[in-house]
């Protein structure tokens, strides 16, 4: 269905089609694809199966970052690929599954928590139906 290089061309291009004003306020992020959480990661966040977790932030959001925030390594995000595409039917869904994973977790990045970002993915696909 999408090899590792469709899916990573496609992370590319969800951030790509970010607004600028986010893309040029991101700083000190790096942003990884891997194809499965880890054990410890699931285990931290309560989870059992390897397929429950789409994408995850690990960092300090720049909402909480004061003036000692320095020289500390990247934040970063990681998108789950095998979950992504195991969830989806088509390469479509994947895509749109891809874009909806790297906002979300890009919001985490901005301070978002994941209430509010839940409200304004449902809010988004509400307005998709109209």
């Amino acid at each position: 269905m999408i090899n590792k290089k469709h899916f990573e061309d496609l992370v590319v291009e969800a951030i790509a089609e970010l607004p600028e004003y986010f893309r040029i306020k991101m700083e000190n992020i790096a942003i990884h694809i891997e194809d499965f959480p880890t054990r410890n990661i699931l285990r931290n966040l309560g989870q059992k199966s390897p397929y429950s977790l789409l994408g995850i932030y690990q960092g300090v959001p720049i909402t909480h970052r004061g003036i000692h925030y320095r020289n500390v390594m990247p934040d970063r995000i990681i998108i789950y690929r095998e979950p992504i595409i195991n969830k989806n039917k088509n390469a479509r869904e994947v895509k749109n599954d891809i874009k909806r994973v790297v906002l979300h977790e890009i919001g985490h990045y901005f301070g978002l928590s994941d209430n509010v970002l839940h409200a304004i993915e449902r809010e988004n696909i509400s307005k998709k139906h109209k």
